[in-house]
């Protein structure tokens, strides 16, 4: 077993809501945020999932899922953002989830939100890091709010509780040329 480098806080043990990004350049970002959804989900406590680039007819694994068991899942993106046609579109549609996710940082029936993919739209520039790092700090107090995506901000990293690095050490398609499978990738 490895030891953890990290000592526990001594004294009382507190309860809030938390930051948690994961991001990196390895596989598994929005799987760890929904199998936290899920687990909230399954202690009865009220869930939502934003995404950032699946389109509103996104219909994978996760999607189905999600529609089984009420889970809200609002995707609106336009695809890949870096292999759009229209940059200016997909902006406007960034920008336009990021202000219906903004809505719900206040909710007070909410408890754990996920932005999935989020972290683009700060890379490319359209969304300033600090003003949203400002938007999740004022959040509703006990709301646990998880960003994923590739390139995570300083600032982000910064004011998160908890941020976990994906690392890409193999592929299978970089690898063995093996296409994304169902049910593992999608």
């Amino acid at each position: 077993m490895i030891e953890s480098e990290h000592q526990p806080v001594k004294g009382p043990r507190k309860r809030k809501g938390l930051l948690i990004v994961n991001t990196g350049n390895g596989k598994g970002k929005t799987t760890a945020a929904l199998g936290m959804v899920l687990r909230a989900w399954g202690r009865g406590m009220p869930v939502e999932v934003y995404q950032f680039i699946k389109p509103p007819t996104a219909n994978f694994g996760e999607h189905r899922a999600a529609k089984r068991l009420g889970i809200p899942v609002y995707p609106l993106g336009d695809g890949f953002t870096w292999k759009s046609k229209d940059p200016e579109r997909t902006k406007a549609l960034a920008l336009e989830q990021w202000d219906r996710a903004r809505a719900r940082l206040i909710d007070p029936d909410l408890a754990v939100l996920v932005l999935d993919e989020f972290t683009y739209p700060m890379h490319y520039g359209w969304l300033d890091p600090a003003g949203v790092v400002a938007a999740l700090q004022g959040r509703r107090p006990m709301l646990h709010v998880v960003v994923t995506g590739r390139y995570a901000p300083p600032e982000l990293v910064e004011a998160a509780d908890l941020v976990t690095e994906m690392t890409l050490i193999k592929h299978p398609y970089r690898e063995q040329g093996i296409k994304a499978q169902p049910g593992v990738e999608f």
